[in-house]
């Protein structure tokens, strides 16, 4: 007993090693070389959780080594980079066969080549992994590779209707629908020439006719999302079981994990079958190691026979410092929608007249779902619904209608997907030239996660982040050291409707998507109004701060009168801490509303508002196609603060609001809008600015930016 609690404590002091070597990039042990036409040598890291224990990774010791490669060497392993050079390596011909003449792949991307040659190898693998970055194919491969090993049968299509729904040989976990759909997919596309069934089974199916579908095909390989898989391994009732595993494979662990699935995958690992009563490979990939995927590792992995891959190279630029991101302030929420339009109509614009641009093809992201379900209405009964096709992806809708939407907005060439966290990662869009991420990200990781969604593989592509003015001193908090840099150049983002004569431009902007408010449903904007009192506020973000914005919103937005504001229910406010909020109104709303709208405020949802679309014409839209103007384009605008910050006002506290503190107005302010402010427009642009110059965000005098 002394013994094992000592080895427990052993393995969780490794583990906290591994953690802090892990995150400061400076792994380095055995190497292996990774040849690849048209990229440079990369290292393979490898390392066990008993190394890590008795080593210490200094700076020092991250400078380069010299590598020698012998013909049996491990390195010798990696210098397989083609595709068709895996039968070499003893992967099934049938297996290359589906990869370089049915998908059409020849050279391995990096990741690929530093996933499948180790991973053939047969030892457990803890693989830090960005997504796309083919990683996909990077486990497919050495799984199907060591089923196909242990079952000769099975590389044979005439033994399909052979397995049984207890025959798993293979699990690999994903944390949304989407991407688990996405990885079966590609899973049946390397099965083609194989007798390996691959069955999906995810939340949001109905849950009798994916068994009733394994029952009948067969189950080989099983994708799955942890919650359904947990519920088909503990219901005695589906007979689903997987007492001849032989691999495991875990992608986007820390997204599982972040979402909570960790008590779902232990309960998992407790019904599959002891590692000591039939060995398994275990593969767990992870765009980030955290303490917790650290962990996670240290329950799954056998640690006598374990290889930690590093796929990221210490010199290789995130997608989220190498995208231009953009900071858009708007006056209220009720400027989010013009400033969409208008961000939408410059891209296009830009597109007709520059042929090297990329067509214009946006992910907007919402916080909430509410949001999404609104603006996709909106934005279909304004023009820009007949200009590309609109899809929305949001937790409500049936796994089925999910899937079609992403696999449209995929092939679309220009489009919109008006979307919630459920894309945010993982998912593989293709050619996305803009994410717009509308409000406060929940944190600074998500908004991260988020803008991962364009520029993917070296791409080009933008982000964009709208917020009101009251949100940026939290956002400030919130979103430190991101190079995200103002943009002054949307004219719609800085009118103040009812307090100023706006532009003939903007006014249009603002009329066409006033028209649209109106062929909504007015409980679809109480449902925001209610989900977005629900948001992570802060410590600068007040409760009355959001209240302000959404009655400003509804009011000057909507055109509703101050008494129509949407009433919360007392109970309801007392237990979300929102009593006594000046501005906000206590009650129960009647709902009146015609019935033509029906239950998704009417029309066939899968229609895209155009005719091209493969979910069906403008005619079956949900809400009719609406009218209004072209949009347009426009001006600048400024992106000071108010006065003081409201973070302080003492001397020199660190956001007071004297001097040359960071959160005041003058000095070194980084949002206000005087001297060398990071933030200003003015004065100390050139010098101080730390988020861009004086007319546009791409100025070569500022320094890269930060929060």
């Amino acid at each position: 007993m002394f013994r094992s609690s000592l080895r427990h404590v052993r393995l969780g002091n490794q583990a906290r090693r591994q953690l802090s070597t892990f995150t400061s990039r400076q792994i380095r042990s055995q190497s292996l070389i990774a040849s690849h036409q048209g990229w440079p040598q990369v290292e393979l890291r490898l390392n066990s959780l008993r190394q890590v224990a008795t080593r210490f990774y200094s700076q020092e010791s991250a400078a380069e080594r010299p590598r020698q490669v012998t013909e049996d060497s491990p390195a010798s392993l990696n210098q397989v980079t083609r595709f068709e050079d895996l039968t070499k390596l003893g992967v099934n011909h049938h297996i290359v066969k589906a990869i370089t003449e049915d998908m059409k792949y020849d050279v391995m991307t990096e990741v690929q080549s530093l996933t499948i040659n180790p991973a053939l190898k047969g030892t457990d693998l803890v693989a830090q992994a960005r997504t796309g970055t083919g990683k996909t194919l990077g486990f497919l491969v050495p799984v199907f590779q060591r089923v196909l090993t242990a079952n000769h049968e099975l590389a044979y299509p005439k033994t399909r209707r052979a397995a049984s729904s207890d025959d798993i040989r293979a699990i690999i976990l994903s944390p949304t629908r989407e991407l688990a759909e996405q990885i079966g997919v590609e899973a049946r596309k390397l099965a083609k020439h194989t007798g390996i069934i691959v069955q999906t089974a995810v939340g949001g199916t109905k849950k009798r006719e994916s068994l009733h579908k394994m029952q009948r095909e067969g189950c080989t390989v099983l994708v799955a999302t942890p919650g359904r898989l947990h519920d088909l391994l503990t219901d005695p009732y589906a007979s689903v079981a997987a007492p001849n595993l032989q691999a495991f494979v875990l992608d986007e662990a820390d997204r599982m994990l972040d979402v909570g699935f960790s008590e779902a995958i232990r309960d998992i690992q407790d019904q599959l079958p002891r590692i000591s009563d039939v060995d398994r490979q275990t593969l767990l990939f992870s765009a980030t190691i955290p303490r917790d995927v650290v962990h996670l590792a240290k329950t799954m992995v056998k640690t006598d026979n374990f290889e930690f891959v590093q796929t990221i190279s210490p010199d290789e630029t995130p997608t989220h410092e190498r995208v231009p991101q953009n900071l858009v302030a708007v006056a209220s929420y009720e400027n989010w929608f013009p400033t969409i339009v208008e961000i939408a109509e410059i891209a296009m614009q830009r597109a007709r007249e520059d042929r090297e641009a990329l067509p214009f093809k946006a992910i907007i992201f919402f916080s909430n779902t509410a949001t999404v379900e609104f603006a996709n209405s909106v934005f279909r009964q304004t023009r820009l619904g007949n200009e590309v096709p609109i899809f929305d992806i949001h937790s409500k809708l049936s796994q089925q209608q999910r899937t079609r939407s992403a696999d449209a907005f995929r092939r679309a060439k220009s489009g919109i997907l008006i979307s919630s966290d459920v894309t945010a990662r993982g998912m593989d869009f293709p050619n996305v030239s803009h994410v717009i991420q509308v409000g406060l990200p929940p944190d600074r990781d998500q908004y991260i996660h988020r803008v991962g969604r364009t520029g993917r593989a070296g791409a080009a592509g933008e982000g964009w982040l709208l917020l009101a003015e009251d949100e940026i001193s939290e956002a400030r908090m919130r979103l430190r050291d991101l190079p995200i840099k103002p943009n002054h150049i949307i004219e719609s983002a800085k009118h103040r409707v009812g307090s100023e004569e706006p532009s003939e431009k903007v006014a249009q902007y603002f009329n066409e998507v006033s028209a649209a408010y109106s062929r909504v449903p007015r409980r679809a904007f109480r449902a925001v109004y209610n989900a977005l009192l629900g948001q992570r506020f802060g410590r600068r973000l007040q409760a009355s701060d959001v209240v302000l914005l959404l009655n400003n919103w509804c009011i000057k937005g909507l055109g509703w009168s101050a008494d129509e504001t949407p009433a919360i229910p007392a109970h309801s406010a007392r237990n979300r801490g929102l009593s006594g909020i000046p501005g906000l109104r206590y009650g129960q709303d009647e709902d009146n509303e015609p019935e033509e709208f029906g239950s998704r405020f009417g029309g066939d949802r899968r229609s895209s508002g155009r005719g091209d679309n493969s979910f069906g014409s403008r005619g079956g839209d949900r809400f009719g196609s609406g009218g209004g103007n072209r949009f347009g384009s426009g001006g600048g605008d400024r992106f000071g603060s108010r006065g003081g910050d409201r973070g302080g006002s003492g001397g020199g506290g660190r956001f007071g609001s004297r001097g040359g503190d960071r959160g005041g107005s003058r000095g070194g302010n980084r949002f206000g809008s005087g001297g060398g402010d990071r933030f200003g427009s003015r004065g100390g642009d050139r010098g101080g600015d730390r988020f861009g110059s004086r007319d546009n965000y791409r100025s070569r005098d500022a320094p890269e930016s930060s929060f």
